[in-house]
Formats: C-alpha cells, sequence, structure tokens
C-alpha cells in the first residue's frame, strides 16, 4: 500500500462520523456544484497540515462534506497544479486526505482545452485512459510499481455512460493529456497531441488518478471541453472564457452525478 501521511487524526470525530464514501474533485469554474448539495460542513484545505493550497482563480479550497439525496460526499472545491510550482505529489495531496476520510469512490473533474475536433465545447468527455505528458508522478519517492491498467474504473464509465443515455446528456469518451502549464499549447503542440492519441488536454487530473489507483480507490473522471486547442480556430484562449465555460456546463454534470450516486 502507497503511503499516506494524512490519517484519521486530522480530522474532527463529527467529520469522520458523516463517513463520506465518494469524493469529488472539482475543476476550474465548476465549484458551482456545491450548490445542488445538501452541506453539512466545510473544511479548508489551509486547516489541514500539509495540503496545498491554490491560488488560481475559480479554486476555492475547501473540502465541503453534504449529502446528494442520502449519499454521503466530500467534494474538493479547487486543486492545486504543477504551473503553481508544487510537486505531484504535493497536488495529489487531496486525494490523499479524502482517502483517510474513508472514501472509496473518486470522481475527478476538469476543464480541458478539445484536441479532436469531433468534440465541441460546451460537452462533456468522459475519461477513458491519460497521457502523462509531465514526466513526474505522486509516486516518485519508492518502488511504487501500481499496474495503470484501468484507472478509470470500466464498471464507473458504464453506469454514468448509461445515465448520461436515459437524461439525453451528450457524453462523449476520450484520452486527456496531462501537461504541465501554465501557457497554452501552441498549434503545434496541438497537432502532436492528435497524433499521440490525445482527444483532449488540461493541466490537472492525471496526478489524482493515479494517487487515487495506488491508494485502491475507484476511479472517474470527466473533462468539461471548454475550448478547441490552439490552431484549430481562429478564437484567442482566455481563462476568463475557461471560467465561464465549466459554470454553464456544471448543471449538466450535476445532473448526471446526482442520477448515478442516487441509482
Amino acid at each position: 500500500m502507497f503511503p499516506n501521511e494524512f490519517t484519521p487524526h486530522h480530522f474532527s470525530s463529527a467529520l469522520l462520523e458523516r463517513q463520506p464514501k465518494i469524493g469529488l474533485v472539482l475543476g476550474s469554474g465548476l465549484g458551482g456544484f456545491v450548490d445542488r448539495m445538501r452541506v453539512a460542513e466545510t473544511l479548508p484545505y489551509r486547516d489541514i497540515h500539509g495540503l496545498p493550497v491554490s491560488r488560481v482563480p475559480g479554486h476555492e479550497g475547501v473540502f465541503v462534506f453534504g449529502t446528494i439525496g442520502d449519499i454521503e460526499v466530500v467534494v474538493a472545491q479547487g486543486r492545486a497544479h504543477l504551473y503553481e510550482g508544487f510537486s505531484a505529489r504535493e497536488v495529489a495531496a487531496g486525494v490523499r486526505a479524502m482517502a483517510a476520510m474513508g472514501i472509496e469512490k473518486l470522481i475527478l473533474t476538469n476543464a480541458a482545452g478539445i484536441v479532436n475536433d469531433d468534440f465541441q465545447p460546451g460537452q462533456w468527455m468522459q475519461i477513458a485512459d491519460h497521457l502523462n505528458l509531465t514526466g513526474q508522478s505522486p509516486l516518485t519517492g519508492g518502488p511504487h510499481f501500481v499496474d495503470q491498467t484501468g484507472v478509470y474504473s470500466r464498471s464507473l464509465r458504464q453506469i454514468f455512460r448509461d445515465h448520461a443515455d436515459r437524461l439525453g446528456i451528450p457524453l462523449a469518451e476520450g484520452v486527456y493529456a496531462w501537461v504541465p502549464g501554465p501557457q497554452y499549447e501552441t498549434p503545434a503542440e496541438v497537432r502532436m497531441l492528435r497524433v499521440l492519441g490525445a482527444d483532449a488536454v488540461g493541466m490537472s487530473t492525471v496526478p489524482e488518478a493515479i494517487q487515487a489507483r495506488a491508494l485502491g480507490l475507484k476511479v472517474a473522471g470527466f473533462s468539461c471541453l471548454t475550448n478547441y486547442g490552439a490552431g484549430m480556430t481562429a478564437e484567442r484562449l482566455d481563462h476568463d472564457d475557461v471560467l465561464k465555460a465549466g459554470r454553464e456546463a456544471a448543471d449538466m454534470l450535476a445532473r448526471l452525478l446526482e442520477a448515478s450516486f442516487l441509482a
């Protein structure tokens, strides 16, 4: 088992009594998902020793505890990134904290750029696999040879596909490429990513998925496709547009998650 510096002793007994079984990490512009929850308590990252706090707009930096239907969940509202100067292990610290809280399933979300021109802005892509193009891993520091064959749970993916079909939500599926950022990709890099087999590209999620896999959690991942990659259109890329697209698409994912959690 991968070593985890967080233990139940890091959290109050009141929080642990909630026994959240599902953890959800919200990406850029997706923080409004918590408005769909019955919120019981919040816990700022800064109050947990060893947990990094993002300085990026759209990442609040707080754990939100509550319920969706009758299901206890903990939501990580915001995440840290490599481009802020954190290591991959630091970036994945929130996953280790949620594992110490007792979660068994982890749902990762992000805002991503489109590489596959069959996809459209505003659409959601379920992550089937990923490309780690950063050269970094949260498992660095030991011989942690964790199998990566099925990082994103096949059974969870089928559940989400079935409910998306039932709800009439267009849900693509594809490969997410993790790049370090913070700059967006060049047109040449977008063409390279397409050749490598990527469908979407972003600056997060993969270290959390690797970490969750090492901890034995079941993982699902979703990319909110906010914009076409550089060179695919004449439009300039802007973080404010990414946040706006995330806010507009959040309701769609919230309905899908609610239906799937309550099934």
